[in-house]
Formats: C-alpha cells, sequence, structure tokens
C-alpha cells in the first residue's frame, strides 16, 4: 500500500512547483501576442534588443552606484481599436535577485526613445527605446511589458541573456 501512494505523494508535491514556474521561456528578439483591458486592444510587442549599459543624453546621468539599461520595444497594434498608452508605464526590468525597476528616462544615445504616450491605430506600429536606471551590481535578466499602463492582466515577459 505504501509502494502505491508514494508516486501520487510525489506528483501531488510537484504540482505547486510547477505552477510557480515560469510561464515564458521567450528571449530577446521574440514577439509576443498581448490583450489590453479594453474590447479590441491587442499588441503584439516585440522585445528587440538591450543596450546594457546605455548613455543617455549630455545631461543625464544615472546616480552613483547606478547605470542606464536600454530596452527597444516594437508595438503593432493587431486589434481592431486605436491604442492610446503610456508604454513606459507598463514596462519594467528584473533583475537576477527579482528586484523590479520602472522606466526612468526617455532620452539614451542607444536610438529614438518612444513619447510619453503613444496613439496606433490597427495595423501600425510604433518602435522606440525606454530606459531603466538600475544599480551597478544588478544583472537584469528579464523584461516585462503590460499594456494599459501595465493595469493588463496579460503580461508579456522576456528571458535576457
Amino acid at each position: 500500500m505504501l509502494r502505491r501512494t508514494a508516486p501520487l505523494l510525489t506528483c501531488l508535491l510537484a504540482v505547486p512547483a510547477l505552477a510557480l514556474a515560469p510561464v515564458s521561456d521567450s528571449k530577446v528578439g521574440d514577439t509576443l501576442s498581448l490583450t489590453g483591458i479594453n474590447s479590441g486592444e491587442k499588441l503584439d510587442v516585440t522585445v528587440v534588443k538591450v543596450v546594457d549599459p546605455a548613455r543617455a543624453g549630455q545631461f543625464d546621468h544615472p546616480s552613483q552606484g547606478n547605470r542606464f539599461v536600454s530596452v527597444q520595444f516594437k508595438l503593432k497594434n493587431t486589434g481592431t481599436a486605436v491604442y492610446k498608452d503610456s508604454p513606459s508605464n507598463g514596462a519594467t526590468v528584473i533583475d537576477k535577485d527579482g528586484q523590479r525597476f520602472s522606466a526612468s528616462l526617455n532620452n539614451s544615445t542607444a536610438g529614438p526613445s518612444f513619447p510619453g504616450s503613444v496613439t496606433i491605430s490597427a495595423g501600425k506600429t510604433a518602435l522606440g527605446f525606454m530606459t531603466f536606471e538600475v544599480p551597478t551590481a544588478s544583472r537584469v535578466v528579464t523584461v516585462q511589458f503590460a499594456m494599459n499602463s501595465g493595469f493588463s492582466d496579460d503580461v508579456g515577459e522576456w528571458q535576457v541573456p
């Protein structure tokens, strides 16, 4: 009797671990389809590249002990509704310790940045960099993005090599 319950017990103990496993194995360069809060909102989101460390303009410098990391996002409206948002509000980078950092700068020498807000018609695309200030000792391992200034429950996640 004990021999029959041991495998069952092992399976039952493994289920919570599987539920906590990362949902996405997407990496930089991959495109994920995300849905927004409102009807007809849908984007294909690509993390095109990560520039680490990044440099900002002549007058922008990270705080002592920090550096800039710039992430280039491509947002293609695949939905039926016009998408209006402030994309940087829904973007986050995460370091190996699980610390999360929000976009903090719209200016980087990595390339053109996203404006404070965008309006993307159905079928159209927006491309730009968002820049994050992270501690020098941090190693960024994940980029996350959610529509509707981060309020959508559909969150894209990309692993950074």
